[in-house]
């Protein structure tokens, strides 16, 4: 299998991107909600993106596609850590991107997003790890 993680990296590039207009605009303005928003919504389609990513490599470690798609984010997450594809420590961090994502899913108030901005930089680099991982192990050739 040949995995392209083209998308994964424009997700992240647009999150990236999205924080640095946030962290600009004016506080408390519009401009701020604005891109604050886009960034709750980035970080809820990039972790999509990664997980549908992990499922596809884990299919080549013999795992079945019915499988993989009826077992939950946080036991894709440990079988990743148990073919090294990320570390434990890693594990548990997305453990906690994870939980985070659940909350924006079903509260829009104002202290999930400041969670989610506080844990964006973290989350940040680890998902800019694990598409380095993903490219380097499972992509295409340049």
């Amino acid at each position: 299998m040949t995995l392209n993680t083209d998308h994964l990296a424009r997700c992240i590039h647009t999150l990236e991107s999205s924080l640095v207009l946030y962290r600009q605009a004016e506080p408390e303005s519009i401009n701020q909600e604005v891109f604050r928003n886009a960034i709750v919504k980035g970080y809820e389609l990039t972790q999509e993106t990664s997980f549908k990513l992990l499922k596809r490599v884990l299919k080549d470690f013999g795992h079945s596609g019915n499988k993989l798609d009826a077992t939950s984010v946080k036991d894709l997450l440990r079988l990743a850590a148990a073919h090294a594809i990320m570390t434990l420590e890693e594990v548990e961090r997305w453990f906690a991107y994870r939980d985070n994502r659940n909350t924006t899913a079903h509260d829009y108030g104002e202290g999930f997003a400041k969670e989610t901005l506080r844990l964006l930089p973290s989350f940040i680099a680890d998902v800019k790890g694990l598409e380095q991982i993903l490219r380097t192990r499972f992509g295409k050739a340049d």
